[in-house]
């Protein structure tokens, strides 16, 4: 099985759900695209789906690059570290916005991980 290839489509995945839970939160909440302000419920929720596109956007390539210096096995579960803490990001945020640290740490350090690998693996000439 490709593990970085199944990391890779889960946190897509991921990202593609907290969207739909954005969608529902408008309905919720009453606020009509194109706003992206209103209730704070509904704020939060989307601040959690665009944060995790932030993050989306640099996990992907730090997944394929460190792939190509260090075992898909070892890649794909700091990968794994990023999914749970999305979903620990997003819980923390939802209930109170100040506790988020803990996801956020989780969801950042394992991509400045695989891009720190990768930077060791590129001067090691892997």
């Amino acid at each position: 099985m490709n593990w970085i290839d199944l990391v890779a489509t889960l946190a897509v995945l991921q990202f593609i759900a907290f969207g739909v839970l954005v969608g529902k939160a408008r309905a919720r909440y009453g606020v009509h695209a194109p706003a992206v302000t209103g209730d704070p419920m509904f704020e939060r929720n989307y601040r959690v789906q665009m944060n995790t596109l932030e993050l989306l956007v640099a996990l992907l390539p730090a997944l394929y690059l460190a792939a190509r210096y260090w075992p898909a096995d070892v890649v794909a579960g700091v990968g794994a570290v990023y999914l749970v803490g999305r979903l620990i990001y997003r819980q923390a945020y939802l209930r109170a916005p100040g506790s988020r640290s803990l996801g956020f740490a989780l969801s950042a350090l394992p991509i400045l991980a695989l891009l720190g690998a990768t930077l060791v693996g590129i001067a090691m000439g892997r």
